[in-house]
């Protein structure tokens, strides 16, 4: 029994030594062919490089992309990490990712310290050609720890100073603090522009701040940001409420247009008149002064008419023609005037809202002896 016993007892150890030798050789195994993750970073950027080379610059662009995500502090130098995004930047360039080829070739080349010459001048020239296609937004912020969101979302980080890329279109930009009213500033992208704003929160009262949670501000990243304010909205030239008005609703640029279709054409129908004017006044006067001489109405009918009588035929023709074309100019005139006017009304009709009290209100007017605009308002 003693022997059985002592017996079992080998086996058991044998057994235990096998299994840890097993596993620990598996270790090995597995540390082993787990890469690092600096040669990862390697490995991408190598792909990167030689698919760049190659112009399948899609591929680059998946690369370089993720080495940039895999580089971190630890495993990667600031020179890795700064040619990384430049070169990144170079490949969404090629790709028309305009927006984000100008973000990672201005992040690089704030790394100045780190990038050698060459790169520093490779870089720039892409980033210039990335601007070229967004608007640069400067955006100063205080408080410095308010939520900056563009578009519904947050940009990521807490800062006074913020430089933006915008594609070309309307942009909405957010702010928002704990303990301070919203802002909004809404902005106009166009291709090479550059804006700089300033959004300052001011802080609310006491009772303000009670109002807001009962209102439930939202907590979440995602959830869209409720609306300032009316304070700050007027600060920032929100409208005061949702319907448009006539004046700023969609036909505006129609509106914009039939004014100066309706003033041009009354003036150039003035002129016209105003010719044919001119054209008949000196008709007269030449029949007086050819009465006088003993001309009569049949002189030019006749077989034997003078020279002068192809003169007098060009002047009637002349003032036909201005005669006619200063009326068509006024019913065309009218014509427009007349349908900007009748937007207005519809509008207002549809939508109950009308211009500002302290606004302008141009009228085109036109009669059978006059035309022009008229300007109502008060200053």
């Amino acid at each position: 029994m003693r022997f059985v016993a002592h017996l079992c007892s080998v086996l058991l150890t044998l057994g235990a030594a096998t299994g840890f030798t097993n596993s620990a050789r598996a270790d090995g195994i597995q540390s082993k062919a787990r890469p690092s993750n600096g040669s990862t970073v390697k490995d991408l950027v190598r792909r990167g490089q030689r698919a760049r080379d190659a112009g399948r610059w899609t591929e680059a662009y998946a690369a370089y992309k993720a080495a940039f995500e895999a580089a971190d502090p630890a495993s990667s130098t600031g020179l890795e990490r700064a040619e990384i995004a430049g070169e990144l930047g170079l490949c969404e360039l090629a790709l028309n990712r305009h927006r984000d080829a100008a973000e990672h070739l201005a992040w690089s080349l704030s790394q100045l310290e780190a990038l050698p010459l060459p790169l520093q001048r490779r870089f720039e020239v892409g980033r210039r050609k990335a601007e070229w296609n967004v608007t640069v937004l400067r955006l100063n912020v205080d408080p410095p720890d308010a939520e900056v969101l563009v578009d519904g979302k947050p940009i990521g980080r807490s800062a006074r100073t913020y430089v933006l890329f915008l594609e070309p279109g309307e942009h909405m930009v957010w702010a928002r603090a704990p303990g301070c009213e919203n802002a909004l500033h809404i902005v106009g992208a166009v291709a090479g522009a550059k804006h700089e704003i300033v959004m300052h929160l001011p802080r609310t009262s006491a009772s303000a701040s009670a109002s807001d949670a009962e209102e439930g501000a939202p907590v979440s990243p995602n959830e869209a940001p409720r609306a300032p304010s009316a304070p700050a909205a007027a600060r920032t030239g929100s409208p005061a409420h949702g319907l448009p008005s006539p004046w700023a609703s969609w036909p505006g640029t129609a509106r914009i247009g039939g004014i100066a279709v309706t003033t041009a054409t009354a003036a150039a129908g003035a002129v016209f008149l105003l010719r044919a004017h001119v054209v008949h006044g000196d008709l007269r006067e030449g029949d007086a002064a050819r009465r006088a001489r003993g001309w009569t109405s049949h002189t030019c009918r006749e077989a034997s008419a003078p020279a002068a009588c192809a003169g007098i035929h060009d002047q009637v023709n002349e003032r036909a023609l201005f005669a006619t074309l200063g009326k068509v100019s006024l019913v065309t005139s009218a014509v427009f005037g007349v349908a900007t006017a009748a937007s207005f009304f519809t509008e207002i009709a549809v939508f109950d809202a009308g211009p500002k009290a302290a606004g302008v209100r141009v009228v085109p007017t036109a009669t059978s002896e006059r035309a022009g605009v008229l300007l109502e308002g008060a200053w």
